[in-house]
């Protein structure tokens, strides 16, 4: 199911998403790209399995060492044309936390309020020094471990290398038009936000790069901005 005001126009071999007919935003895909970013995800995706289960059997072993609970996490998350799934991320946080703190976060963050009282900081649109967070939480936020069984997503199909970040529920119920146009492709584990702004930039300016992204619609962008998620995750640039 789309989300409201948000539906799918199919003119020859082109796709486009458009958001209503009303704003007239949309953005065409080439199905060629489509087929060619499929195949990158999955290749990859396999390329990396054994590397990938050691890691996170060892962070499996450290999150029921350093508190209670399950290993992994599954939260709600809105993908491609408002159609929600199922993420998966290792656990950070300590079991049955109340999600107001995010919450209150989400619509500073939408009003471009920085989220840690400064201003100047690489972090200011990131919420920095949440008591819900475990030991090894911030250890595994920071370096972005914590998003490593997102690889599942990538198989399922519901999500690809490289993509705008999936949005809870509650931040798209404050979208407005522009801001859903983020949604016309599939969410992505890394991306041009993530690598050139992340915690840097304000909710309009990550917009405005997704948007940017979706509309380039080049692999060798996409490969380029995978081997630059490497030395991002290293130096824990905009992590939290």
């Amino acid at each position: 199911m789309l989300s409201p005001g948000v539906y799918l126009n199919i003119k020859g071999d082109d796709i486009m998403t458009v958001l209503s007919p009303q704003t007239r935003n949309a953005i065409w895909f080439n199905p060629g790209y489509l087929r060619a970013k499929r195949i990158l995800d999955i290749v990859f995706t396999l390329l990396i399995l054994i590397p990938l289960g050691v890691i996170l059997v060892i962070f499996a072993v450290l999150i029921r060492i350093d508190s209670k609970g399950p290993i992994f996490f599954r939260q709600k998350r809105v993908g491609m044309n408002g159609v929600e799934f199922d993420i998966y991320k290792l656990r950070s946080m300590y079991t049955d936390c109340d999600d107001s703190v995010h919450r209150d976060s989400i619509k500073q963050y939408l009003n471009g309020a920085a989220l840690n009282g400064k201003a100047d900081s690489g972090n200011q649109y990131k919420l920095v020094d949440d008591p819900r967070v475990t030991r090894i939480g911030r250890f595994i936020r920071k370096t972005s471990i914590d998003e490593l069984p997102q690889f599942i997503n990538v198989l399922q199909g519901e999500m690809t290398l490289v993509g705008p970040r999936p949005p809870v529920p509650y931040e798209v119920a404050e979208y407005d038009p522009q801001d859903r146009l983020r949604l016309s492709g599939k969410p992505g584990l890394t991306g041009i936000w993530q690598i050139y702004g992340r915690s840097r930039v304000p909710f309009k300016k990550m917009v405005e790069m997704d948007i940017e992204y979706l509309e380039q619609q080049s692999i060798l962008q996409d490969l380029k901005l995978v081997a630059l998620t490497v030395p991002v995750i290293l130096l824990s640039r905009g992590g939290a």
